[in-house]
């Protein structure tokens, strides 16, 4: 066994395979893959290996799509057989959100170039004379859908890595993963170390405890879980074809041909744990004893569908183990506290995304950024936070329970919360607020007339929309009152702590103290990687505001310049909470409270100041992400309550109130401002989002040379506002989210990043990016699937000049 390598991958499943084979792909071929028992050991084996291109994500969408057509062409690659069986897929609909959730699947995969299209009833019955098709409303049809031989696809993967260089040690246990100073690691086995720049943790159901080796906790937990083989179907038997999967999720099944019989398999409700207090050294191609009554409620609504199966003995029962993040997505991508050490675990639908899975972090570990955006499933969308263990328990729970159900646009689930407040948290409940979930805070959506109203969820407009359109107008008209407190904060202070941030930010750092400047952070790739406003509070002392989600994961950038002599660099999230009071009376209200001036003379827009607000010492920044007056006021967080209680009453007579955080996306979305995550991401150039002017490539910054390359080329898609016609929003009573899709006369020209109705202009509302579309053209939004006429803005329809943001 070699003694340095360029990386090392711990784990043999399909995953670890799958990186390994396609970090020989891209070049690294001096790498090494170590299994601590045979491969495809844990979950791998064992599992139903089913494959679908379709996903709500279209960035997901696209690398199943990698995924499945990649099998064969790792066949032909390597001579190993993958298994491959490829009938189809039926998507089933029993409810009218199912069939909105299947219809927009549908406009992606003609947005993207994927075969899935809605199929009659009489066509369904011939691709499965077995299915019952009672009480279903919509059927889609994915011809390349089926499943491959787990086994099969894992040595496929592995025999095409060595081919390429790649080497497999299989009962080689790491025993320690010991960091150097240098950044690097030596990987410990019982033959033999090795040195190596990168390690890579794919142990599947041992990611708990290799991560453990390096002395980091990831919010994994294991379960068990069940499906079942049944003896042959003399109808089967009969066929010269293979059956298509029936994908009946309303059902809470899943259900395919496996040999002459059927396989189906369930996520119950009544789930069981398993590991607690961590996998077993000693297990590897095990089961659990059968527990077939747990299923037998799903099992049969499956068996209504397809009657021939309730005729059929059980053939073999499968109770195996899966491991699950808090999310069911993975938990990807380098530890941001540790150089060299990057985590791949949670996979639950891996053989629908080993492929992509394996490409995405093979680019992360030689080109240092994936190609697409993929905050999604990176590890950075947890805090350090994620690792309470009653929380990933429950959050476990109620994916597993849930694994079928649909993840609708602003659904909030409340398994494991609350888990961080901040100390308004009671109050504001108390006021009505229906709160959320952002980076484990709580933090306000809406205000609802009582403190114990529940929000309906779907596709169209829910219980909530009224109320949040009360608030917009309320702020438009008068004032309003934002917590921000879910905000990222940080301090920059001493000799160095200008210099630093002209060196990590594009835009040039403000040089008078009191001035404020909005900045991008770029990317590896060029693109935006996240925006912050930074303000000058002294000779030497700047304060940060950045976006509170992605902490975490700009952590990463930070730490990629390392800090002068005598600066200091701190997060001050959780010791500062902080409000925005918006609207045309915001000076009045604020004036109110405080002895400083807030006349446009001395406090103009983009300035900043120490001041005391109702007694309560803040630093007040004349900005607002409403587009509209207002200041955002950041205090202690012991203070918090105190001014929320002094700006509530102060506002009282004005008409002014509290005001959450849907009201704040509608009123973005008016003024056309962008927002982290969904306009502006490392896949978007500063060009493409507007952000150009605050690239100033006339100095050092990072990834300065890769901005300077994009922004040399032109745009391959431009950042657009859209009005969608109400008349067409009235009628299916929805609006636009993010993610449907655009198309002119019949071709696809991109897709919604986010939208929302604009209550205070009275018009539906979107932005999205989109390709060869001047403004005032006419485009089709695919709203539940299906076309809403819309135009293309010349100008936000709030406030296009400033005048009010600048009054």
């Amino acid at each position: 066994m070699k003694t340095h390598a360029q990386a090392v991958v711990i784990g043999g499943g399909v995953i670890g395979c799958s990186i390994l084979y396609h970090l020989t792909k891209l070049g690294w071929t001096d790498v090494v893959l170590l299994e601590r028992d045979e491969l495809t050991s844990g979950s791998t084996w064992h599992a139903a290996a089913n494959i679908h291109g379709l996903h709500d994500s279209a960035n997901i969408s696209r690398l199943q799509h990698y995924t499945m057509t990649l099998y064969k062409e790792l066949e032909a690659e390597t001579g190993q057989g993958c298994g491959v069986f490829q009938p189809g897929s039926l998507y089933l609909a029993q409810t009218e959100n199912r069939e909105h959730q299947l219809r927009l699947q549908e406009a992606k995969a003609r947005l993207y170039g994927m075969n899935f299209h809605e199929v009659t009833r009489i066509e369904a019955e011939r691709l499965h004379p077995l299915v019952n098709f009672d009480g279903i409303r919509c059927i889609m049809y994915e011809p390349d859908g089926g499943n491959v031989d787990p086994s099969g696809v894992t040595n496929a993967y592995a025999m095409g890595a060595r081919q390429r260089g790649g080497e497999i040690h299989r009962f080689t246990p790491v025993t320690a993963t010991r960091p150097q100073p240098d950044g690097s690691w030596i990987v410990e086995t019982p033959k033999g170390n090795i040195h190596t720049q990168w390690v890579i943790n794919a142990a599947g159901l041992w990611g708990r405890e290799v991560a453990a080796l390096a002395g980091i906790t990831v919010p994994l937990q294991p379960t068990e879980h069940q499906y079942f083989v049944t003896e042959t179907l003399p109808e089967i038997a009969g066929m010269d074809r293979r059956l298509p999967s029936v994908a009946d999720r309303d059902g809470e099944y899943y259900l395919r041909q496996e040999g002459k019989g059927l396989l189906i398999g369930a996520y119950e409700r009544d789930m069981r744990f398993w590991a607690e207090g961590g996998t077993p050294l000693d297990f590897a191609h095990d089961l659990f004893p059968d527990d077939l009554d747990r299923i037998m409620e799903n099992v049969m609504r499956a068996m209504d569908r397809v009657p021939a199966a309730a005729q059929a003995g059980v053939k073999r029962v499968i109770n195996g183990p899966m491991i699950w993040s808090p999310d069911s997505n993975v938990i990807l991508g380098p530890v941001p506290e540790l150089r060299g050490y990057f985590m791949c675990g949670g996979i639950i639908p891996g053989f629908s995304q080993s492929a992509g899975m394996g490409l995405m972090v093979a680019q992360w570990i030689t080109r240092g950024e994936m190609e697409y955006d993929m905050f999604g499933w990176d590890i950075a969308r947890f805090g350090l936070w994620a690792n309470d263990r009653d929380f990933v328990k429950a959050r476990v729970r109620d994916v597993y329970a849930n694994r079928f159900a649909i993840h609708f646009p602003n659904e909030e689930r409340a398994a494991g919360r609350p888990l961080r407040t901040r100390p308004a948290y009671r109050m504001q409940r108390d006021m009505g607020a229906v709160m959320g979930l952002n980076y484990g805070w709580e933090h306000p959506l809406w205000f609802a007339d009582t403190p114990d109203h529940v929000d309906t969820n779907g596709f169209t407009r829910q219980n909530w929309w009224d109320g949040v359109g009360r608030e917009v107008r309320m702020l438009r008209d008068r004032a309003g009152i934002i917590d921000i407190s879910n905000f990222a904060r940080y301090r920059v202070t001493g000799k160095g702590a200008e210099a630093w941030l002209n060196a990590v930010f594009a835009n040039h750092m403000p040089v008078a103290v009191g001035r404020s400047c909005l900045t991008p952070l770029i990317g590896r790739r060029g693109g935006i990687a996240g925006d912050a406003t930074v303000t000058r509070l002294g000779d030497e002392a700047f304060f940060v505001v950045s976006s509170g989600m992605a902490e975490r994961y700009h952590s990463r950038f930070f730490a990629e310049v390392p800090l002068p002599e005598g600066t200091t660099f701190e997060s001050v999230t959780e010791a500062m909470c902080g409000f925005n009071v918006a609207g045309p009376l915001s000076r009045d209200l604020i004036g109110r409270l405080t002895n400083a001036s807030l006349a446009t003379a001395e406090f103009p827009f983009m300035a900043s100041r120490r001041i005391t607000v109702a007694g309560v010492d803040c630093v007040a920044i004349r900005v607002s992400f409403t587009g509209d007056l207002g200041w955002e006021l950041h205090c202690a967080a012991g203070d918090q309550v105190a001014l929320y209680s002094a700006l509530l009453e102060a506002g009282r007579d004005l008409g002014a109130g509290p005001v959450g955080s849907r009201a704040l996306g509608s009123l973005r979305i008016e003024k056309g401002y962008g927002s982290w995550s969904r306009e502006y991401s490392p896949e978007y150039w500063p060009q493409e989002v507007g952000l150009e002017r605050l690239v100033k490539l006339d100095k050092p910054f990072l990834n300065r040379d890769a901005a300077a390359q994009v922004m040399a080329q032109p745009a391959r898609e431009r950042l657009v506002m859209l009005e969608i016609d109400n008349a067409a929003c009235d009628a299916s009573n929805a609006d636009a989210t993010g993610g449907e899709p655009i198309f002119q006369g019949g071709q696809g020209i991109g897709r919604v990043s986010s939208g929302a109705y604009g209550y205070s202009v009275g018009k539906s509302l979107a932005l999205g990016f989109v390709k060869g579309v001047a403004p005032g053209d006419r485009v089709e939004v695919m709203i539940l699937g299906r076309p809403h006429g819309a135009t293309t803005l010349p100008e936000p329809p709030f406030d296009p000049a400033g005048t009010r943001l600048r009054a």
